[in-house]
Parts: structure tokens; C-alpha cells; sequence
């Protein structure tokens, strides 16, 4: 950590030119002795990788930033607050710190924080910015986080950790796969804490995960704006008795909870056995991530349009539904559809055998913010084309 970048006349310069063209601002000379061009581009391509992500690091003065590539792998405030609800008790150990955001966060539920990064200039930054950010509970320990566990006589209420997925893991993995191994050290996280909570990305395996770590209490699929941003996955030192809770949550304007038990989902489902009309529900993709498809008929009194498609339908409105909802205008047929000569929609394909992006081609399809075409298929495994207008977004 350079602390050069940190003088005023050098966060000044940051900030007047976060225009600038950063490949261009780091092949030039730095107008500073002892900050490079690069590390200027950086701090200036980093900021504005937070504008949106990490407001409240972009408007606080004198903040330092890491690696680009921290900034992008790092929680968003909006999901780093979120986890904050689920810690418990006054004490957190976070052991795979990184750049400290959802540290910052769990600090603001709990008295005591300890920010373990292996990283020494990372968990510099990391210590520096927690109290730029007002932030003064939180201990920064440039050290391996299982180690800190191993040789400390402390125990925590609760333990956070972020593992990451080894890169010859491939694309389909499992927690053994990332580093730490979680699994592997099971028993000593639940020897030091009453509460675990893990953080992974939304590709895992929910069933995979839970027969690798056993007792989980929770699971929690976040999603933001329609997309899947992490699996959490929450295990308490006193085993639970019943299978553990699944939690689909999706943040957009507002907040909504889809959660049953494990084993719940399993439910027989209605089929729509005549041509659609009223509204069509489309459910986020937490909602989808959990893989409870026929409940989520069951609980919201609807019917589906076919056993491999997750589009529903009802007479009636509920503004309650995790998802888009649409207002069915009519049905076309492709005949229709090409009488047409300045078509204006959105394109929806589920189980058609088209895609979208080639539909749009063959029809001349222009976009249209409110209106939409839905091509799927039916319980009869007859194509349907839906014409509908947006009620609810994401």
C-alpha cells in the first residue's frame, strides 16, 4: 500500500479526472514523485467500479483501493448488508477478509470484528479504510484466517467465510474444491463459534452442498436485479432436527422472501389445461436457483404452463410474487406476426424451439419497454405465442 496516494494533492487529482481514459492515463507520466501512472489508473478505474457497487467508499474521502480484480470480486453493499443480518451475538471473525466490505458490515451489527487476511498489503487497506469509514471496531490481522482459529484460544459467536474456488476446479465444484477447504476444517470452525456462515458462489450445488457440510441450518439464495450474486449457507453449533430452511430473497425496489423446508418442494403441481388468459408470472431467478417450481404454484395458487417451462398462470393479481408479472393481451400465431410491419416487443423464449435473439430476426422485432412476446410451450407440448404487458418488474 503506496500511502502517497492518500495526500491531498493526490486524491484531488483522482477525483478531477475519473473521466480520464485510464490505458491512456497509465502510459503517460505521472505528474507525482512518488505515485505512478498506474497506480493512479487503478485507483481511478477502481472508483468507478464502485459508484453503483460500493457507493459509500466512492463519496467517503481518502479511500484506498486495491487490485481492480478485488473490486470485482468483492460483495456488493447491497448483498454485504444483507449477510450482516444473519451474524449473531457480539463477536464476528472474518476469515477470508479480502478488501473488508462485508466486514464493514458485520462491524455494524457487532461489538467486536476481527478481519483476517492472508493478503498483508490487502488487509492494510482493508484496516486503513474501515476508519476512513468511520468504522472503529474492527481488528485487521494480516494472517492466514484457520491459522488465527488454530492457535488462538478464542472462540467467536460467529464466523464468516468466503472460500474461493481453486481454478482447476473447473466449472462445476464443490466446497472441497475451494480454499479453505471448509469441509475439511469443519469441526474446528464449530468448535470456535456458535454460528458459521459461508459464503459461495450462486453455480454450487445447493443438494451437493448440503451433503458436503451436513448440518446446515439455512441456506439463502441472494439475487439483486434478477441475478443470482451468492449461496449462504448458515450452520449453528447445535444441529438442527428438522431439514434446513431454503430462503430465496431477491433485492430490487423491494424486498421479497420465498422460503420453505428442504423436502417441502416436492409437490405435485396443476397444469394449465386451456389457452391462457389473465396474468403470467415469471419468477426471479433466486426463486428458480432453489428449484422449487411446483411449490411456487402451490404457494401463490397457480398454474403452469407446462411441466418444463417456469412461466404461470392466474386470474388473479398478486403483487407479492418474486418476479415479473404480465398482463395477458392475446394469442398470436406466426401468421400474425408476419402481417406485421413495424412490430414493437420484448422477447420471452422458455422450452420454444427458438431463441430469442433469431426471433427477433426472422419477425423484424424492434424493442419495446412496456410490451412483450412470450414464445413457449404449453401442457399439450402445443407452441404458444403470448402477447402481454409488463405489470411488475424484477
Amino acid at each position: 500500500m503506496n500511502r502517497h496516494v492518500l495526500d491531498s494533492e493526490v486524491q484531488e487529482y483522482i477525483k478531477n479526472h475519473l473521466n480520464d481514459d485510464v490505458h491512456k492515463l497509465a502510459m503517460s507520466k505521472s505528474p507525482f514523485k512518488d505515485v505512478s501512472s498506474k497506480e493512479l489508473a487503478n485507483q481511478i478505474a477502481a472508483k468507478n467500479k464502485s459508484v453503483k457497487k460500493l457507493p459509500s467508499w466512492y463519496k467517503t474521502y481518502s479511500i484506498y483501493y486495491p487490485a481492480l480484480l478485488s473490486i470485482e470480486q468483492c460483495s456488493s453493499e447491497t448483498t454485504a448488508s444483507y449477510k450482516a443480518g444473519l451474524a449473531i451475538g457480539d463477536s464476528l471473525i472474518d476469515l477470508t477478509g479480502g478488501f473488508g466490505v462485508d466486514s464493514y458490515y458485520f462491524a455494524k451489527t457487532v461489538k467486536n470484528l476481527m478481519h483476517c487476511e492472508i493478503n498483508k498489503d490487502l488487509s492494510e487497506i482493508a484496516a486503513h479504510n474501515a476508519l476512513a469509514l468511520g468504522q472503529t471496531n474492527i481488528k485487521c490481522l494480516a494472517e492466514d484466517g484457520i491459522a488465527v482459529l488454530e492457535k488462538s484460544g478464542e472462540t467467536f459467536d460467529t464466523i464468516y467465510l468466503d472460500p474461493a474456488r481453486r481454478s482447476s476446479a473447473g466449472k462445476v465444484f464443490m466446497l472441497k474444491d475451494c480454499t479453505p477447504n471448509v469441509v475439511e476444517h469443519l469441526d474446528l470452525l464449530l468448535s470456535k463459534s456458535k454460528r458459521i456462515i459461508i459464503k459461495t458462489a450462486p453455480l454450487l450445488d445447493i443438494t451437493a452442498g448440503l451433503k458436503e457440510l451436513g448440518n446446515v441450518s439455512e441456506v439463502h439464495i441472494v439475487s439483486l436485479k434478477n441475478e443470482c450474486k451468492e449461496l449462504l449457507w448458515v450452520i449453528d453449533s447445535n444441529k438442527p432436527t428438522q431439514q434446513p430452511i431454503i430462503k430465496a430473497v431477491t433485492i430490487n425496489e423491494l424486498q421479497k422472501e420465498f422460503s420453505f423446508i428442504k423436502g417441502e418442494e416436492e409437490t405435485e403441481v396443476e397444469l394449465l389445461g386451456e389457452n391462457p388468459s389473465g396474468y403470467l408470472y415469471e419468477p426471479d431467478a433466486a426463486l428458480l436457483k432453489s428449484g422449487a417450481f411446483n411449490l411456487i404454484a402451490k404457494r401463490f395458487k397457480l398454474k403452469k404452463l407446462h411441466h418444463q417451462t417456469q412461466l404461470y398462470v392466474s386470474e388473479h393479481l398478486d403483487p407479492s410474487f418474486p418476479g415479473r408479472i404480465f398482463k395477458i393481451n392475446s394469442l398470436l400465431s406466426a401468421g400474425d406476426l408476419k402481417k406485421e410491419k413495424l412490430l414493437r416487443r420484448n422477447l420471452i423464449a422458455r422450452n420454444y424451439p427458438d431463441k430469442a435473439e433469431n426471433l427477433v430476426k426472422k419477425y423484424k422485432i424492434k424493442p419495446d419497454h412496456n410490451k412483450f412476446l412470450v414464445f413457449t410451450q404449453g401442457a399439450g407440448n402445443n407452441y404458444l405465442i403470448i402477447d402481454a404487458e409488463i405489470l411488475q418488474h424484477y
